[in-house]
């Protein structure tokens, strides 16, 4: 009879013992958060631009978190420093996915960094949020490209500075840092100019290391090039801190926008707010979003992150909207999957569409590129751009160059049951190139 009661009573303690770990669970489940990975450069060559988007993720997880977080979690960021050390981008990307458990990582900037990252996010199947302009070539099922497309900025600026209104430029001078975004850009450039009946001689094309601050003899050569009676302008792909002593340069031996125009694909209100920018008046900047954008969307944007920052001199610019529209679209397929799980995210996201700083929607496309608007902006003597022309509407953003042979039949597509970041239209067949 003891033993009876002895077993009865285990029962009953093993069940009072169950009912409370039950009972605590809502409160368990309400403490725990939803990590999301920020993987910019703080330190290095490239800081200069990543440093502001790893503020405008946390600035964005903070307004996030003032709505209620996400799926009724708070969400937590891990942030790391790659350090501008593109192989070192891979290690910090695994430490976020494995150690950190990270349901996301928004980040890199350059395009040697985002190549090294790629089989990191295969491998591990989560998620990468980049925003940041590059050179298209590219379509990967765990990745979600915000940035423009060559055909989202580098075609439409070309094609401006064509145009009468642009300058009729005839001569083009093709200046990049030396990795694979300059290269690459300026190859369907090439090729882009050359089916416009441009002349090879025509074409001057110059690469530089990243940090390169010796610029005289090259700026003399460009002077030289501008000098044989075309119309000449500069497209330059160079990243990071070297533009500061590129632009000095060009101030020094006396080239003003109205002799050889410069378009930039990299240069914007972060980094110009450390330039003296009195010579450069006149130049221009193509993207797909200016901080001097007139609209109500993006006004409550500036309020609200001068606010966050305390700092009434902090600027905007289009990495950090491309951030904005990733992260917003990253919540809204999360919401509409119900849940953080890859997979699921990305067979939600597409076709999901959030409101961009510019007054319209972005919406996520099949191939992981968005729809955008491009803007020409001109550079003003306080670091801002004024419009000069923009698209009339949105540009769906073009993953496989139409201007390459190798790249002309090539789509992505990533809704089942195609799955595909590089079908062959020609051949009916997947995986004839780059990452799929």
């Amino acid at each position: 009879m003891r033993g009876s009661f002895s077993v009865i009573g285990k029962i009953v303690a093993a069940g009072v013992i169950a009912a409370s770990l039950i009972s605590s669970l809502p409160a368990r489940a309400q403490e725990e958060t939803i990590k999301v990975g920020v993987l910019h450069s703080l330190s290095g060559t490239m800081a200069i631009s990543e440093t502001t988007l790893k503020d405008t993720m946390l600035f964005l997880i903070d307004e996030q978190n003032k709505k209620g977080g996400l799926l009724g979690k708070k969400l937590e960021a891990v942030v790391v420093d790659p350090a501008s050390d593109w192989p070192l981008f891979a290690e910090k990307a695994r430490e976020l996915i494995e150690k950190d458990k990270v349901a996301a990582v928004f980040g890199c900037w350059t395009s040697v960094s985002r190549k090294s990252v790629l089989p990191v996010f295969e491998e591990l199947n989560n998620l990468l949020f980049y925003p940041v302009q590059y050179e298209g070539e590219e379509s990967q099922r765990n990745v979600f490209y915000t940035g423009a497309a060559p055909n989202q900025q580098a075609i439409p600026a070309v094609d401006y500075l064509m145009s009468e209104e642009g300058g009729s430029v005839k001569r083009w001078v093709l200046a990049g840092t030396d990795y694979v975004y300059p290269r690459t850009t300026n190859k369907i450039l090439e090729a882009y100019l050359q089916a416009k009946g441009v002349a090879p001689e025509d074409i001057m094309i110059n690469y530089t290391p990243f940090g390169h601050s010796d610029w005289q003899t090259i700026v003399s050569d460009i002077k030289k090039f501008g000098s044989a009676g075309k119309k000449t302008a500069v497209v330059s792909t160079i990243n990071g801190d070297a533009n500061v002593p590129f632009y000095k340069e060009l101030g020094n031996q006396g080239i003003k926008a109205e002799d050889i125009p410069v378009v930039a694909f990299s240069v914007g209100e972060e980094e110009l707010a450390g330039l003296d920018t009195a010579p450069l008046v006149g130049h221009l900047t193509a993207w797909n979003y200016f901080q001097s954008v007139d609209t109500p969307e993006n006004a409550d944007f500036i309020a609200k992150w001068k606010e966050y920052t305390k700092n009434p001199k902090r600027v905007t610019n289009d990495p950090m909207e491309a951030h904005v529209i990733g992260f917003n679209m990253w919540v809204k397929a999360v919401e509409k999957a119900g849940s953080t799980d890859p997979d699921a995210v990305i067979d939600a996201i597409v076709g999901v569409s959030v409101p961009n700083l510019s007054g319209g929607f972005s919406t996520m496309m099949p191939n992981h590129h968005i729809t955008k608007p491009v803007l020409i902006g001109e550079i003003q003597a306080d670091g801002q751009m004024e419009t000069v022309w923009q698209t009339s509407g949105l540009v769906v953003g073009d993953e496989w160059s139409d201007y390459l042979p190798d790249s002309k039949d090539l789509i992505a597509d990533w809704r089942k049951p195609m799955s595909c970041g590089n079908f062959n239209v020609a051949t009916g067949k997947c995986g004839g190139k780059g990452t799929n």
